[in-house]
């Protein structure tokens, strides 16, 4: 739980004056920019009928389908990872509290939280609950669980089921170098037998409780793999339909140190670097195992912009992730005692500048098919302009060749190769992530038989330099 970024940007809002700089294949033709719209439905996104988007919400349980590249729900529909960070939930906050935050995130299109079944000691009374029940009747015996404890964690499982929520389920955080913020230590004392034992009681109380996806570990790879190997198998035989991932140390993925596993269906990257590194490369695997960004920077941690939380992801999701979580302090610990300082109450955090970023992300791409997306890996679509580390522009093309996406982390102009995609003429939009409205670009529609030069002029609303391109193939 090492986590991330600074709760807003500058207080200026600018509206920016975009251009589009066509290069023909033989020639120059320069083009004047349009100013943004006003308003959001003004010239909206025509993406995809109605009949391709997924509906509103998801019918439990997910899968892993053999060539998906993304989850799907029991219907078949395409489930994109939209998810928020709530560590603490189940152990720091009361019901009334856990109603507040559900529905706020519903709200605001999250589908997805990450929780801790257990709190080792990101919550105020830990190992104990709001209502003051410890996990176990005897501290730290897997062999003793506290019927009441667990009575509310299943209450709280059940509240997320009913609004949607996918929820990435801790079962026993290990912590960081296995030490003191989680279980390990108390793993190894416990023993093989008690760890089993223990996956089994789970298995069997949440056998019946389809949105859940284990999440096996946590902040640490483990030298005693057989001791988080035990639960996981244990879950298995109570709730052998079950998905399970891992968290391992920061700057490590799923399949880095469990790879083999059995169990082991759903891949994730987890870094505080330029998160399109990991993601191509894990989406180039032989695996082809579905994977998303489980962590990186939190929002008023690291010293990170709510630039840098969309920038991270954004190069996730046109890098090949199925989906990405965002964190936010003080809200993974419900002000609990986290490990930075956090300007803000939870409440007050729940509508931070972050936030609001990942709602304008989530509305961007269910609007469009965007399960057909496949990064640009050979940079044949985005061949100039590209930048390095963080400030990396990444983007993706849906398969079938309709429609591209591009995110820009900082101001440059860009070369794109339209012949990428199917045409014959490419409408072309800028769109703002910091706010969610879309633009005109001077000369839109482009011939597909050129290279065209774009750069965005100016801020985006929110006054940092961020934008995201749409490109879309008209007849």
């Amino acid at each position: 739980m090492t986590k991330g970024p600074v709760f807003g940007g500058p207080s200026a809002s600018r509206r920016s004056v975009m251009r589009a700089i066509p290069l023909l294949l033989g020639g120059l033709a320069i083009g004047r920019g349009w100013t943004l719209a006003q308003a959001a439905g003004e010239i909206g996104p025509d993406l995809a009928t109605a009949a391709e988007l997924p509906g509103t919400g998801p019918t439990f349980p997910l899968a892993v389908k053999a060539g998906r590249r993304h989850l799907v729900d029991a219907t078949g529909r395409p489930f994109l990872i939209h998810g928020d960070t709530a560590w603490s939930l189940i152990a720091q906050l009361t019901r009334e509290d856990v109603l507040l935050y559900l529905d706020d995130r519903r709200a605001r299109g999250f589908n997805t939280i990450l929780v801790s079944l257990l709190e080792h000691r990101f919550a105020t009374n830990a190992p104990a609950n709001a209502y003051g029940e410890p996990p176990f009747l005897q501290p730290e015996a897997y062999n003793t669980p506290n019927r009441a404890y667990f009575r509310h964690a299943d209450w709280v499982l059940r509240r997320a089921a009913e609004r949607g929520f996918l929820v990435l389920l801790t079962p026993s955080y290990l912590g960081i170098g296995g030490g003191s913020e989680g279980w390990y230590e108390a793993m190894v004392a416990n023993g093989l037998v008690r760890m089993r034992r223990y996956g089994r009681y789970l298995g069997r109380r949440y056998r019946n409780f389809q949105n859940i996806l284990w999440v096996h570990g946590g902040d640490y790879n483990p030298p005693r793999k057989d001791l988080v190997r035990a639960i996981a198998e244990g879950i298995q035989e109570g709730a052998p339909q079950a998905l399970h991932t891992a968290h391992g140390a920061p700057e490590t993925a799923a399949l880095d140190h469990w790879q083999g596993e059995p169990w082991l269906q759903v891949n994730n990257v987890y870094t505080y670097g330029p998160v399109h590194l990991p993601a191509l490369a894990h989406f180039a695997r032989p695996e082809r195992m579905p994977f998303f960004l489980l962590e990186s920077a939190y929002e008023n941690e690291h010293g990170a912009t709510e630039q840098r939380l969309r920038t991270q992801a954004y190069q996730a999701l046109l890098s090949g992730a199925a989906g990405q979580i965002f964190g936010n302090n003080p809200i993974w610990h419900f002000d609990g005692g986290g490990i930075f300082a956090a300007p803000v109450t939870w409440q007050q955090a729940l509508d931070s500048r972050g936030a609001h970023s990942m709602t304008h992300l989530r509305n961007l791409l269910m609007a469009l098919p965007w399960w057909k997306l496949r990064p640009d890996r050979r940079n044949r679509l985005l061949t100039d302009g590209l930048g390095a580390e963080e400030d990396r522009a990444v983007a993706a093309r849906s398969v079938d060749r309709v429609f591209a996406l591009i995110y820009l982390p900082s101001d440059r102009e860009i070369t794109l190769d339209l012949r990428q995609l199917a045409g014959p003429r490419v409408t072309a939009r800028w769109y703002d992530p910091s706010q969610g409205q879309f633009s005109r670009i001077s000369g839109s529609p482009f011939q597909t038989t050129r290279l065209q030069r774009f750069r965005p002029d100016g801020t985006n609303d929110a006054g940092f330099e961020d934008w995201v391109l749409l490109l879309e193939s008209r007849s």
